[in-house]
């Protein structure tokens, strides 16, 4: 193998692009309230107050938001059957999850709705009809008798949960252990079981899993140190070598190469310039100027050979011990790529801490000296101008509907990445691209 298809894939249409800005704007409204309010009515649930909590979208598959439902009446819980049952009869919050793509009718715990802006899935959390396993690792009893080896289940947070992709879980035990569970989609738990032993039998610091996967959950020991993204708050990571994440992803086994292969963040450019333009609809022609930019000028740069990588390779998947690498977390993406992309992906979310939180004041300084590191070992041009990519990529992630900033968050990101490409002028508080590279 010596390439990889570097077609960027298609962004939506613009008939679909516009019905997707449609359905954002009715998940962002309180149009979305009735079908909510009807889908629970039907299991003897009654709602007072509904608040969106978060919306995903994935421009060409749909739009997705979790609501926060406060209730009047006794609340009614599904069991693993699918049988609600009256739990309480306290008013408690629940969370219901409400999506545009295609999820089947049969789905168990499902409501199907309409709406002016298309067909609506609607269901009570935990049950996420792509998530079969995450009733299970949200359920205290449950996780205790599966996952606790004997002992006391102390606490279990929800640590993140992308609806209808995935959820982590962390579980707390009377011995001070956490344990996270990975809540995966059908038939990929097995897979990335696999991965964390691949990486553990030839010495690369990763989470060991504690028993096998059990319906689609994937349960590790937590890592071992703190995440990278400290060491930049603190002061840039000065203590750290740029060269010891070389060196990790050198070490990557090849085995890896056996995986499949998938598209790194320029591959999708497309696809998130259109959803950055759905989050910033007025920087329209910035956002188009920027991905034009960078489509003109990937065929001039050189991606070099395919290798073993990481495939989302950042600060916040690589904790730290006394400034030495001591866990890999999330290979999930594992498979052969370009090592361009993985040191773009890492450049792209370092230029975006800034933006992210201001308190990152060393992040310029830091960018800096990773980035002459980085470029002595591929193509300066294409490391540039893909991290440039990712920092673009990274735009719609700000939105959050539970801050009223997340629009400015948003711009700051875009402007990062046109600062990083010379579209923007350079700023002290901002990472940019050194001079002499």
């Amino acid at each position: 193998m010596n390439d990889l298809p570097s077609t960027p894939r298609a962004a939506p249409s613009a008939t679909r692009a516009e019905e997707e800005n449609r359905q954002l704007a009715f998940l962002e409204s309180y149009d979305a309230h009735s079908p909510i309010s009807a889908a629970l009515q039907e299991s003897g649930v009654y709602a007072t107050s509904i608040h969106l909590e978060s919306v995903q979208h994935r421009p060409g598959a749909g739009v997705t938001g979790i609501f926060r439902v406060s209730t009047a009446r006794p609340v009614l819980a599904a069991g693993h059957s699918g049988v609600y049952t009256e739990t309480s009869d306290h008013v408690d919050d629940l969370y219901v999850g409400m999506t545009t793509e295609n999820i089947p009718a049969e789905a168990e715990g499902v409501n199907i709705s309409y709406c002016p802006s298309g067909r609506l899935a609607i269901w009570q959390h935990p049950l996420d009809p792509a998530l079969p396993g995450l009733p299970l690792a949200t359920d205290p009893a449950t996780v205790a008798h599966t996952w606790g080896n004997g002992r006391r289940l102390t606490a279990l947070e929800t640590i993140s949960y992308r609806p209808l992709r995935r959820a982590v879980i962390a579980a707390d035990f009377s011995d001070g252990s956490r344990v996270y569970l990975k809540v995966l989609r059908t038939g990929r738990a097995k897979d990335l079981d696999a991965r964390h032993r691949m990486l553990l039998e030839t010495g690369i610091p990763a989470p060991v899993p504690v028993r096998e996967p059990v319906s689609d959950v994937v349960a590790l020991e937590q890592g071992d140190g703190v995440s990278l993204a400290e060491y930049f708050l603190a002061d840039g990571a000065a203590t750290v070598n740029p060269r010891d994440f070389l060196n990790l992803l050198n070490q990557l086994p090849a085995e890896v190469m056996t995986l499949p292969a998938r598209d790194a963040w320029t591959d999708r450019l497309p696809a998130y310039a259109s959803a950055a333009i759905s989050a910033l609809p007025a920087a329209v022609d910035r956002i188009r100027r920027l991905e034009d930019h960078i489509l003109t000028g990937l065929p001039l740069t050189d991606r070099g050979p395919v290798v073993p990588t990481h495939g989302d390779f950042y600060e916040a998947n690589v904790l730290m011990s006394d400034s030495r690498v001591s866990c890999l977390l999330d290979v999930d993406s594992l498979g052969p790529g370009h090592r361009v992309d993985d040191l773009a992906c890492f450049l792209g979310h370092l230029a975006v801490l800034p933006a992210v939180d201001s308190r990152y004041i060393h992040a310029p300084a830091a960018f800096d000296r990773f980035a002459r590191v980085f470029a002595a070992e591929v193509d300066p041009q294409a490391l540039k101008i893909r991290a440039a990519s990712v920092a673009l990529s990274l735009v719609a992630g700000a939105r959050d509907a539970r801050r009223s900033d997340w629009e400015a968050q948003a711009e700051h990101r875009l402007r990062c990445a046109e600062v990083l490409v010379g579209l923007a002028p350079e700023a002290g508080d901002l990472p940019s691209w050194p001079a002499a590279l």
